[in-house]
């Protein structure tokens, strides 16, 4: 039974079938995938901003737009996401705060360690929004440090497959699903599981990452009380 994790999803995931912005079927039930493992243990979040903005993905440099612009405005999308799921939280009766890296007054609190752990103690789910803070990095590296920071047992890596596969498996079918990897298995068959600087993060600190299927009801739930679900890596 793990008593502290952290869950990294995409922001692609609350999308649904349209591909952008937020889908409110999506984003009910992964909320209430999320408030009912949080029964069991304390749980934080990283969600990305994928489905409002890519930053420098969105072509957005071709008409002068910067990538360190770009990056400063995908941490505004994950505010949003996160935003938008505290609330969802909140109408399934879990309490939840949002703690971002760039404090907005009227909007978000800043994020601390202190502040963090404050939360998860008394029984809230932290949703940590604007990334690391700093542009160039990802969320999932956002990811991994705060659960670092915050001394999670574990950071789950939600997909919508059911764990690592040596290529794609929605165009490759025959492709080979780990149950464990190493992290050395992750850096050198460059599986792109997460980036190479996460991974690297994650090895450094010995913090097990597990991917899983975030779609499947039940997963985060399970995880907490110790199932074996997914791929570990470690």
């Amino acid at each position: 039974m793990l008593s502290r994790v952290l869950v990294k999803l995409s922001g692609e995931g609350l999308a649904g079938a349209a591909g952008f912005g937020i889908d409110p079927a999506t984003l009910g039930e992964t909320a209430a995938e999320v408030a009912a493992a949080a029964r069991g243990a304390q749980v934080s979040l990283v969600v990305g901003g994928g489905n409002v903005l890519r930053g420098a993905d969105d072509g957005l440099g071709t008409v002068g737009v910067r990538r360190v612009t770009g990056d400063h405005m995908g941490m505004l999308a994950t505010v949003i996401n996160a935003l938008a799921f505290r609330d969802a939280l909140v109408a399934l009766g879990t309490q939840a705060v949002v703690l971002a890296s760039h404090p907005i007054p009227t909007v978000a609190e800043g994020y601390s360690v202190q502040k963090a752990l404050g939360h998860l103690e008394a029984g809230r789910v932290v949703l940590h929004a604007g990334g690391t803070g700093n542009p160039l990095f990802t969320t999932d590296t956002a990811a991994c440090l705060r659960g670092i920071e915050t001394g999670a047992q574990l950071i789950v890596k939600a997909t919508k497959v059911d764990g690592v596969y040596s290529a794609d498996p929605l165009t490759r079918p025959d492709a080979e699903r780990f149950d464990e990897l190493t992290y050395m298995d992750v850096l050198d068959r460059r599986l792109g599981v997460m980036d190479l600087t996460a991974i690297t993060l994650c090895r450094e600190h010995g913090m097990p990452v597990v991917v899983c299927d975030a779609t499947r009801p039940g997963t985060l739930t399970q995880i907490v009380r110790g199932a074996k679900v997914g791929t570990r890596i470690s």
